[in-house]
Order: C-alpha cells, then structure tokens, then sequence
C-alpha cells in the first residue's frame, strides 16, 4: 500500500498510504478475497508485492521484467499505485492502468490497481472502473490519495468524493462483488486524524462500506502492528488485515520516507544505520536481516499469516527477506505447458496453438477480443479470429532490449546469411559471438531457453550452422509423470505425453528437397509457407488441428493444451515473418547490406513445422531435416 508519491486519506481526511501464487487457469475465477481468506483459514503462509508506474517507457518495460521474474517466487497477488500528475489513459505506458493490466495479462499475476479520490471526477472514475474491468482487473484498492501541495481547505473535483469510503461505496453500488475491494489501515494511527481510535473508526467505516481486507502503511515493530490487529478486533473489524512491509534498502531514502510517510523511524535503527549510513549495501543487509527478524516474530504470532511488501520497485532486499523466511518459491509446477494469464475471462483456457509458445505476450494480445477461449478441445478454428500486430511496438511486445545491445547481439553489420545463421547457434548454444557478446535472445524467442531444449540442442546447433533455422521445438515424450523437472505440468500424480515438433526457416532450395524427402514417412505431418503463400504445402487437415501435448490426471479428462492448427498457423506466419523486418531489419538504414540481408529471408526462405506422431519412438524429424541438408549440399557440389 506504500505510496509515498500517492498517500491516501481515509474518512478522516487523514492520509492513507498505497498498497500471485499463480494464476488460476481451468477452474473458473476466485475472487482474492476468497483466496486470502482460504490461505488464513488453512494456515497457509503467503506473500505479495507493491510496485508503482515508472516514468519512462523504458522503465516501464523493466518494471515489467522485474514482474515476471518475482513472479517466479509465487506472490498470491501484486499491486500497483495510482500515478498522480500523470497520462493514466489505458494507451500511455506509463499509466497505472497499463502497468496494471499488462501485470494481469501477460504475467499472470492476480493485482490490485490503486485508485484514488484526489483530482477526478465521479465521471473520471467511472471511465476508469469501465476500463479496468474490460483490461481483466478484478481488485481495487480504494484510497483517497495526496493533497495537492500546500493545500488546508481541500474539496473534490466536481461531484468527485471526498474519503475512501466514499469511494468504496461507490464502487459496491455500481459493481456489486465484481470487484474486490482493499482499504488502507494505520498501525500508528495517521498522523492527519484527530486521535488513533478515531483513525480507526474510520478504518471500520470503509470496511462496512464494502472493503474485503486491510493492507497497513509500513512500520517498524512487530508489537505495533499485532496491537493494531487487537484494537480492530476490539471494535469489530473482522477482515483480514495485511502487514506492510517496507525492506530498508538505504539511509537517504529511509529518512525521505520517513519524512513523506510522516512516520518516526525507531531510534535504535537510526542509531545502528549509522556507523554505515553512507555504505548503501551495508545499510541493504542490515534492512535485511532487521526485516527478515521483524516478518517472523509477526508470523510466528496467531495475527499473520501473509505479507505484503513495497518492493520500491527493487527486487534483491526483497527476495532475500523472502528467501530467508522460507516464503520464496524456486520452483512453481507449472498448472499447464505454457504461461498462462491471470485475466478472469481467460481462467477457463486450456488449449492453445504451440506456435506462440515463446512468444506468450503476442498470443494473448491477438486474441484478446475473444469473447471464449478453448476448454478441453481446440476445436475447429475456421471463425477464430486473430487481432492484427498493426504496432510491433507496443510496449509489451516490443524487444527488451535497446537498439544499441540488440545491434551488439545480432551484428552490427551482416555480410552474408552465414552471420544470421551464427546468431541462431550462438543463441542455442550460449556461446559469444563474433563480438564477443552473448546472444541472449532472437526475435522469436526473447526469453532464455526452455529446460526442455537441452535435451536436443546439439542436434538443433548443427542444423542452425546449415541454415535451417529453428524458432520452436519440442521433444518427445511418452508417460513422463506431472511432477517431472524439465518435462512435467499439471496437477499431481499425472502423466504427460508430447510429440516431437520442430519449427524452422530454411530457403526455398531445401524446402524442394524436403518435400521429396517427406514423402517416405508417412508419420510425419508438415506444412510449409512462404511470406506470400506462393509456397502454400501441407498433407494436414484444413481446419482440424493436431494434438502435440496432452496429459492424464486423476479425476480429470485428457488435457489437450497444445495443438499444431492449421488456420492459426497461417496467422503465425504473417507475424513469424514479419518479425524479420519489424524486430531485426529496422536496425540498419535502409538499402544497407544488412538491411537487404534480413529481408532476404523474408523473401527466399519458408517457414516449416513439422510433427512427428509416433511419439513413442525416437523422433525421425532431424533425421529428415539432415537428409534434406544432404541432398542440397550434394546437388550444390558442396
């Protein structure tokens, strides 16, 4: 709830202060109050993550980063905060808006999104409940927010509220239970209210209001928070109550928050930061080691049974608490193949095409007018309708990475196809390029690499160094249990199948040789495009698609969560090829060798996939793949 550009006031007119495991797929929405409640309930120890808007686009999309690697620890949910003074339209972002519905959508994180009173109409705030239920945002955390600077007689824009309750109420009114609702509480009392018991007879207003939980400004002492917990009790407030915790990460910001926060630091930790106070990772390892002993005396207590931490939109002081309370997840079983979203009209999806598989943040924005999304079968996709990539550069689907550290990565110049083929092996292999850089990412696949790959990536080096360049792949499996490290999903005591896949590029020559080649197995399903559709090949369906990955569990019936489709293919292409041109090309001036070599393959090379179906032998696909490699060479003369 720490919101120190964005305090909050509660019906007071005193300030308040802002504030996954994993998504939910297959199993229909619940709401997170009801997933707090169950966690308290069954002594289920949990946390979660506060993160404000950056300023920059830039800094958006590390936010964004930094998102999905703490999400690897398995927060029950994040927040973020309300921006004040800034561009919050759903198309800037920057925006909490934005921010807060790409956290839900494509790092499937259940979040709550801060809204405040100050400066907005109830139109204003209409606007944005409309917007945030149509983004996939389920939870608001109702605040009044800052005063403007030296203001004594504040009053509300328009027919705008005054207190956080008013706006919880607001909120219930209009939207019933859709949305849950969190307040701010103040272990302290808040420094703009009268009295500490008034403070929190406004905390209880808001929650008769309709709030289903608390989550506390910061503090700096267990007992302070639990005696809190006791007072609310005491008058009948009986929702869950989160504990906000702040890691001191330095001394100049300590203070600074302290000052903004109007909240005395403990003289003892001013007086130990400051021997230190200029050594900022002193100062970060002893807000470690003071945190980490405050979060267990306040879960050892009967009060605590989750955490909700403001990040300050750093990461390491924070995992490290994490880490030390034994909170932190290393591993979190993957519910199915592939990264899925916390949007709770996508909570039902089970199945998706594989193609999009390293390129997840793409897949859920080209279907996210869907009003349905695939349970259980794919079906027959003739009416589905994949969404344009009209701007490659949305924030979230643009490359991670800088022109200059891309240009580093891919080449700085390119003198034939044989530098491209290099950046494909340097990637699967991780070793450096010419420059002596480490290619960490290609246009197709802008994460590390899958666990699964290891299994085949020799085999997949030797046919990037030749030209067959892979952007997808996946190995056989036949009766691997869910649990399996590399392998496993699902719930357990499953078992998971997969037939082996491989997608590449390749030029048009070989492809004249591979077609040939096909022809003796039978097993084998193929299509083969161009960026034109001159080269359209197939021996698959038109319109039923292939089943590549499924899994048995107990209770359940067969999950198909990965399929090759033959109409989604076609929109994969489109976007597969322009991603030469859109994500590499445009690196260099136009007419520059380079440039003419990028767009070379967009118009001399074939996209291929193919499907090995007798998944309980060893694949035959890169026996094909070297065949066709063989026969190009040996025409060649090479």
């Amino acid at each position: 709830m720490l919101n120190i550009k964005s305090s909050h006031l509660d019906s007071s007119g005193a300030n308040e202060d802002s504030r996954s495991d994993s998504p939910q797929p297959a199993h229909g929405y619940q709401c997170l109050a009801n997933r707090i409640n169950d966690r308290i309930q069954g002594g289920t120890k949990f946390f979660s993550l506060e993160f404000f808007p950056p300023r920059t686009p830039t800094g958006a999309s590390n936010l964004i980063e930094m998102c999905d690697r703490m999400g690897l620890g398995g927060p029950l949910f994040c927040d973020i905060t309300w921006k004040v003074g800034g561009d919050n339209r759903p198309e800037n972002p920057t925006s909490t808006l934005t921010i807060a519905s790409t956290v839900v959508n494509y790092c499937g994180l259940d979040t709550i999104m801060h809204m405040t009173c100050v400066g907005q109409t109830k139109s204003q705030i209409s606007d944005i409940l409309v917007r945030a239920k149509d983004l996939g945002i389920r939870n608001i955390l109702a605040l009044r927010g800052d005063l403007p600077p030296d203001c004594d007689n504040w009053a509300p824009s328009g027919d705008g509220f005054t207190f956080a309750a008013d706006l919880v109420r607001f909120i219930r009114s209009s939207y019933g239970d859709y949305f849950t609702i969190a307040v701010a509480g103040y272990p302290n009392g808040h420094p703009d209210c009268s009295s500490y018991h008034q403070d929190l007879q406004h905390l209880k207003e808001k929650v008769e209001a309709g709030a289903s939980f608390i989550i506390t400004q910061l503090f700096f002492r267990a007992e302070m928070f639990i005696n809190f917990v006791k007072d609310c009790r005491a008058i009948g407030i009986s929702c869950p109550i989160l504990p906000g915790i702040l890691p001191i990460q330095a001394y100049a910001s300590l203070k600074n928050i302290s000052k903004l926060s109007k909240l005395e630091v403990p003289q003892e930790i001013l007086d130990s930061l400051l021997s230190f106070k200029d050594d900022d990772e002193a100062v970060r390892q002893f807000g470690i080691s003071y945190c980490s002993e405050m979060c267990r005396q306040l879960l050892n207590s009967e009060f605590v049974c989750g955490l909700h931490f403001y990040t300050m939109n750093r990461e390491f002081a924070t995992v490290q608490i994490l880490k030390n309370l034994g909170l932190w997840k290393d591993t979190i079983r993957r519910s199915l193949p592939w990264k899925t979203s916390a949007n709770p009209v996508r909570c039902m999806e089970e199945v998706r095409p594989i193609f999009w598989s390293s390129r997840p943040q793409s897949y859920i924005y080209r279907t996210s007018d869907w009003d349905e999304f695939p349970n259980g079968r794919w079906g027959n996709s003739a009416s589905a309708s994949f969404r344009d990539l009209t701007d490659y550069y949305l924030f979230c689907l643009a490359p991670r990475l800088p022109k200059a550290e891309l240009l580093k990565m891919w080449g700085t110049e390119l003198k034939s196809e044989q530098d491209v083929w290099d950046v494909f092996s340097c990637y699967l292999s991780g070793e450096k390029n010419k420059q002596g850089v480490m290619v960490t990412c290609i246009p197709w696949c802008d994460e590390s690499l899958s666990a699964e790959t290891s299994v085949f990536v020799k085999q997949l080096i030797s046919v990037n160094q030749r030209g067959v360049l892979t952007i997808n792949s996946q190995p056989s499996v036949n009766c691997v249990p869910s649990s399996d490290p590399v392998h496993g999903w699902g719930n357990p005591g499953g078992y998971v199948f997969q037939k082996a896949y491989l997608e590449f590029f390749t030029s048009k020559e070989n492809v004249e040789h591979l077609k040939v080649i096909l022809k003796d197995y039978p097993q084998v399903n193929y299509h083969i495009v161009d960026s034109k559709y001159d080269t359209d090949y197939t021996n698959c369906h038109e319109l039923q698609p292939i089943a590549v990955t499924w899994g048995i569990f107990p209770s359940k019936e067969v999950i198909q969560p990965t399929v090759v489709d033959p109409v989604a293919f076609k929109s994969w292409k489109d976007e597969a090829f322009s991603l030469w041109l859109e994500h590499w090309g445009k690196l260099y001036d136009e007419g520059t060798v380079s440039r003419n070599i990028i767009s070379n393959f967009v118009d001399n090379y074939c996209l291929v996939n193919l499907v090995d179906n007798d998944f309980v032998k060893e694949s035959c696909l890169f026996e094909i793949v070297h065949k066709m490699l063989s026969a190009a060479s040996s025409l060649s003369g090479v």
